[in-house]
């Protein structure tokens, strides 16, 4: 039986031209699903792909003008019998953080990846029809459902908690921390690393539209009260710390956040190092802080979100969710 996958498109570098194969500068978002699946379509993937156009921009412009018809549409597919799996392509700089916000937003009953490039589609080496071939392979395998989404870039597959960008160019651009790859596939073979761990789940949250409005703040040498307090506008109910080492920050910016806590503000202590294990300290139960865990600051924030908006706002009870992300 052929499968059925639903290609829904974003824009980013895998839709992206250059206009001469060696050029630095390209513009994302140029190609448009029809044509990408008509070039897909000599590939010989084996599979029947009907795409969508949700968006065709540039990721760092990605926000919830995206998400929000996104997430209807894989909602859609995933209650569609004739489908079999999801792919959304998507550019690489906010991969991560729509991964991550998928992951806790839907259930884990079908294939959901989501892949991007590195390399604009007329560039020397494109890696963008690779990397989407790898991404057929995967959503078309019955072994992808339960293991929520799931990103594929570089002949790897990386769990959506997991996934970060470290590099800014070349095409091995992901790694996956505190895991690193759960799968390697290539267009004609596909290795996990261990069982579905979220088999049969539903969605950890619910969506929400809009938001609470959640700020990162990256620590730094010489960091002064006045500039976080600065960062930190009327509307805002959370903020997570970039922190330095395992989430520190200057004692003076602890005192001032220590205190907003008593206000009501949520704090989330995360690291800025590429992989940073925050764990709680001493200090956590009386500041009322938060420790991220594994996750990194801009995935610590869509969770913070996420919890604000369901009314969990006990700082204990946003620990858990933290331990168990």
């Amino acid at each position: 039986m052929t499968t059925r996958l639903t290609v829904l498109a974003t824009g980013g570098t895998i839709a992206g031209i250059a206009g001469s194969a060696i050029a630095k500068d390209y513009r994302s978002g140029e190609i448009g699903i029809e044509d990408y699946l008509e070039q897909v379509g000599g590939l010989g993937l084996g599979a029947e792909l009907s795409g969508k156009q949700i968006a065709n921009i540039d990721s760092a412009d990605m926000g919830p003008q995206v998400w929000n018809p996104l997430h209807a549409a894989i909602l859609e597919a995933l209650s569609d019998n004739d489908c079999d799996g999801i792919i959304v392509t998507h550019g690489t700089d906010t991969l991560e953080e729509t991964a991550f916000l998928l992951d806790l937003t839907l259930p884990a009953h079908k294939p959901v990846v989501i892949v991007g490039a590195m390399r604009p589609a007329d560039a020397v080496g494109y890696d963008g029809l690779r990397n989407f071939a790898n991404a057929v392979c995967v959503a078309g395998d019955a072994e992808a459902a339960g293991r929520g989404v799931l990103v594929v870039m570089g002949d790897r597959v990386f769990g959506a908690r997991d996934v970060r960008k470290v590099r800014t160019r070349g095409t091995d651009a992901f790694r996956g921390f505190p895991r690193e790859s759960v799968g390697l596939v290539a267009p004609s073979s596909l290795e996990w690393f261990g069982a579905p761990w979220r088999e049969g789940a539903e969605a950890q949250f619910g969506w929400h539209d809009p938001l609470p409005e959640v700020v990162v703040i990256y620590a730094h040498a010489a960091l002064t009260a006045a500039q976080v307090e600065r960062q930190i506008g009327p509307g805002t109910s959370g903020v997570v710390i970039a922190g330095v080492g395992e989430g520190n920050m200057p004692d003076p910016v602890r005192q001032m956040l220590a205190d907003k806590v008593t206000a009501g503000l949520k704090v989330v202590r995360a690291s800025r190092a590429d992989e940073g294990l925050v764990d709680r300290e001493a200090e956590d139960d009386a500041n009322g802080f938060v420790a991220a865990r594994a996750l990194n600051p801009q995935k610590a924030r869509i969770l913070l979100q996420l919890l604000i908006a369901e009314g969990v706002t006990d700082p204990a009870a946003i620990q858990r969710a933290f331990d168990g992300s």
